[in-house]
């Protein structure tokens, strides 16, 4: 109990000193808690992909469809067991702020392929029976205040119009990664919306889904349908659904290499300031250290001293950091809306800012502490702090 009392005393002896310390550990400590939720949550999309699905693409570039004659073709290749499409739309609603994910989908076909989408049953069977009907997900609905059966008017960019669709189910997430921000329709309204206004069909699709009765086949499946399709006028790209999420993140590798970078140099920077700190507080208290030593108590009490209070003042800041980082999160959440799904701070994140404090309060201390240690006893009471 001696030791406990003792380095909160010393803690606590310069008050405002502790607590501009403290203060910029929260800040450092929070910073990078938010950085890496942003790169977690740049990859959440790759990480929570299944390695059980193929998504087919055209091979020049995305902006590119397939022919919808493709998916009876695709069906038959062996090691596919079961084949569904999806078309992105790019619809506004009420403003351009107002972005998130929207694709007309196949319907039941991709439904079964994504059972990580917990729809109650008779959601889906309303929506499934609705041509015009659409499902979104918890997290984009509550942010609109959407309730299922209201209509949701979008306004065409890629398809010019306005577009009506009727909310039949809100979808949850089996896991906490899972998106919930998108919005899907049916691709059979799209398709003869599109013929009815411009007359003639779309007949063709921006990727293609397949499920693998062998995941372990992902490589051999995916060769065997782009060579289907070679020498065709639309020649495909077949990879896993985490290679095909893993694209879009490559071509910001660069940010997101500056962000993981930034978020340790915040580290850096407050450990030099904790250094600073924790040097002047030892040079201060050269005298009660040789008055310690004189009593008995050898170097490496009084190094521990110092290491355990530096660790303490860390960790205390590191915690506040850690609780601050949650409503940053959630503010930063709301202020991007969809643009980036799956942004929560994770344990992981938890556990690395903690690491990271420790390691601040140990660092920081280690250079003072060796010193009062080596110090001796008339050097000591010769000092003036």
């Amino acid at each position: 109990m001696f030791v406990p009392l003792l380095v909160l005393k010393n803690a606590l002896r310069h008050r405002l000193r502790t607590l501009l310390t403290v203060l910029g550990i929260v800040v450092a400590i929070a910073a990078f808690g938010l950085l890496r939720t942003l790169v977690d949550a740049w990859y959440a999309g790759a990480n929570a992909s299944s390695s059980a699905r193929l998504v087919t693409r055209n091979s020049v570039s995305l902006v590119f469809p397939l022919p919808i004659s493709y998916a009876e073709k695709l069906r038959q290749v062996s090691g596919v067991t079961g084949v569904a499409w999806a078309n992105w739309f790019g619809g506004v609603y009420v403003s351009e702020r107002n972005f998130f994910p929207q694709f007309a989908i196949s319907g039941a076909s991709y439904l079964d392929l994504y059972p990580e989408f917990v729809l109650p049953e008779a959601e889906r069977r309303a929506f499934l029976a609705d041509r015009q009907g659409a499902i979104a997900g918890r997290k984009l609905a509550e942010k609109f205040g959407w309730k299922v059966g209201d209509p949701i008017p979008l306004r065409g960019t890629i398809y010019p119009g306005t577009w009506t669709f009727n909310l039949r189910g809100i979808y949850d997430g089996a896991e906490a990664s899972t998106d919930t921000s998108s919005f899907f329709f049916h691709y059979a309204y799209l398709n003869e919306t599109f013929r009815q206004r411009y007359g003639r069909s779309m007949d063709s699709v921006g990727l293609y889904i397949e499920a693998l009765k062998d995941p372990s086949a992902a490589a051999e499946v995916s060769q065997t349908i782009d060579a289907m399709f070679r020498n065709s006028y639309a020649e495909t790209l077949t990879e896993t659904e985490k290679a095909f999420q893993l694209g879009f993140v490559a071509m910001s590798d660069a940010i997101i290499g500056a962000i993981q970078a930034v978020s340790y140099i915040v580290i850096v920077i407050i450990m030099a300031v904790m250094a600073n700190t924790m040097a002047m507080t030892a040079r201060e208290r050269y005298a009660e250290y040789a008055t310690l030593k004189a009593l008995g108590f050898g170097g490496g009490f009084v190094a521990l001293l110092i290491v355990l209070e530096s660790v303490a003042i860390a960790l205390t800041g590191g915690a506040l950091g850690v609780l601050a980082t949650f409503p940053l999160a959630r503010a930063f959440a709301s202020t991007i809306g969809s643009l980036i799904t799956g942004f929560e701070v994770s344990r992981e994140t938890i556990s690395l800012q903690l690491a990271a404090a420790l390691a601040v309060g140990m660092i920081a201390a280690a250079i003072p502490a060796w010193r009062a240690a080596r110090l001796r006893i008339v050097d000591g009471l010769r000092a003036i702090g």
